[in-house]
């Protein structure tokens, strides 16, 4: 099923769980934890839902699931940035539920088929600046979330560790480069995540998937 309508989201990735670092669910194992706790931000710097542009945009989310995410019975809590327009908001609404998606082509279509409740939505200011190569992010959503990603250390000579996942055929990114995270939130999923998995991507997705 071909989507309704054509769009693609160039930009940066920051995701961060509470799974130990690497994250077992990138390898289609369960989660560290036995459940699944995170936020996800992501800086659009190129973007169009059909003839809506997007670029410049900030979108985030919270999620949790009680279990591994593909058992269900999770929550979201969708963030938008307050600049966006009436049309853009719908636009970047439609693209996290998955609407205007294959089946199975993005995470946005394939999380959204596990949510039991979806709250409101936030429009709301966002502070969030994601830089893969240095595997590094700060978020600040007023009252909401605030977060940071910074690079592993080796814990003998307290230099940066690089680790790099590559799925050539996921539906999330092609390449992420692998770090760690601090993040506490608030309102309807109240997380508090220490020390535990991050990754930092640059993103190019579209309705069919990923572009590798």
């Amino acid at each position: 099923m071909m989507p309704d309508t054509e769009w693609s989201i160039k930009g940066r990735e920051f995701i961060h769980c509470n799974c130990a670092y690497g994250c077992p669910c990138q390898f289609n194992a369960r989660p560290t934890k036995g459940n699944c706790y995170a936020i996800g931000f992501i800086e659009i710097d190129e973007g169009h839902h059909g003839e809506t542009q997007l670029d410049g945009l900030k979108l985030g989310m919270i999620v949790r699931w009680p279990g591994a995410i593909h058992e269900g019975g999770g929550e979201i809590v969708p963030i938008v940035d307050e600049r966006a327009s009436d049309d853009q908001r719908d636009a970047l609404l439609r693209i996290m539920s998955g609407e205007d998606t294959e089946p199975g082509a993005t995470f946005f279509q394939v999380f959204s088929t596990t949510f039991e409740k979806v709250h409101e939505p936030v429009f709301t200011r966002m502070e969030v600046e994601i830089d893969p190569e240095t595997r590094s992010a700060r978020v600040n959503v007023p009252g909401l979330v605030v977060a940071r990603g910074e690079p592993i250390l080796n814990p003998v000579t307290n230099q940066e560790h690089r680790a790099r996942i590559n799925l050539p055929h996921g539906f999330e990114y092609d390449l992420c480069e692998v770090g760690r995270g601090w993040g506490e939130t608030k309102g309807p999923i109240a997380l508090s995540l220490e020390d535990s998995h991050a990754h930092f991507a640059r993103l190019h997705m579209t309705g069919t998937g990923v572009v590798h």
